[in-house]
Formats: C-alpha cells, sequence, structure tokens
C-alpha cells in the first residue's frame, strides 16, 4: 500500500521514522496484518504487507491511519493527518523479495522521483485509469 500525508506535507523526520514505523507495525500486527516491509518517507508510506482474511483492504487502511493519526498527533509537532485515499498493489510471492528491496532503497528513489511521479508510475505500470483530481485528496 501507498499513501501519503495530507498534501503531501513533509512531517515524519528521519528523527522519528523508526518509532512511527514500528508503531504502524504495531497496529496493523492488531489488525491481523503481518508487515513485510515498510519504509516512510517525510511526506508518504510504501507498507508492504499480508492481507488477512477477516478484513477488507479499506478497513485495514481505515484502521490503520486512525490509529496511527492518533499517536503521530502525540510525537509530530505538527496537525499530523494522512491523505483520504491510498494505493493498494496486489504483490505476488515470485515478486516479493523485489518489491521488498524496492521499499527499503526508498531515499535513493526519491533521490530522482518525486512521491507523485512515482505514484503515477505505478498506477500506470499496473494500468490503472485515474482522474487526478481524485488522486491527491
Amino acid at each position: 500500500m501507498v499513501f501519503s500525508t495530507k498534501n503531501r506535507i513533509p512531517m515524519i523526520s528521519e528523527e522519528i521514522r523508526p518509532n512511527a514505523q514500528a508503531y504502524f507495525v504495531q497496529v496493523g500486527a492488531t489488525l491481523g496484518s503481518f508487515t513485510e516491509e515498510i519504509f516512510m518517507m517525510p511526506d508518504h508510506i510504501h507498507w508492504l504487507s499480508t492481507l488477512p482474511r477477516t478484513i477488507t483492504i479499506a478497513d485495514l487502511v481505515k484502521n490503520v491511519k486512525i490509529s496511527t493519526s492518533i499517536k503521530y498527533k502525540e510525537i509530530i509537532p505538527h496537525d499530523f493527518e494522512w491523505q483520504k485515499g491510498y494505493g493498494a498493489f496486489s504483490v505476488s510471492q515470485s515478486n516479493l523479495q523485489t518489491v521488498k528491496r524496492y521499499i527499503q532503497n526508498q531515499k535513493q528513489h526519491h533521490q530522482k522521483l518525486d512521491f507523485q511521479a512515482e505514484y503515477r508510475r505505478f498506477l500506470e505500470e499496473c494500468q490503472i485509469e485515474y482522474d487526478e483530481k481524485y488522486v491527491w485528496d
């Protein structure tokens, strides 16, 4: 899954990133989702996780966003919010290691490509039609 902070405001500093990621993983686990890989950039997150059989993708994302938003408002010196939307992409077992490496190398990717360009590329590679006015809420 991929989604950004509201208005892509860079709010997740390197100083808080490890604790913010750990809390995100913990919340996912309480919902029955195992985190394969995670990396938070200042303005977005890449979260590779399993989908429990007892919850929909929409409910998983909604519950994780709610819980982490409440916690992050305590540790981030701004009024933290996630964007309303998200991208959820399935990953085959044969591509799992490739996606993990991609997520682990986020800092290097974003030296060349910002979040919006990266996200558009995901949508185009997956042949997902989209309207710009609905993608960036």
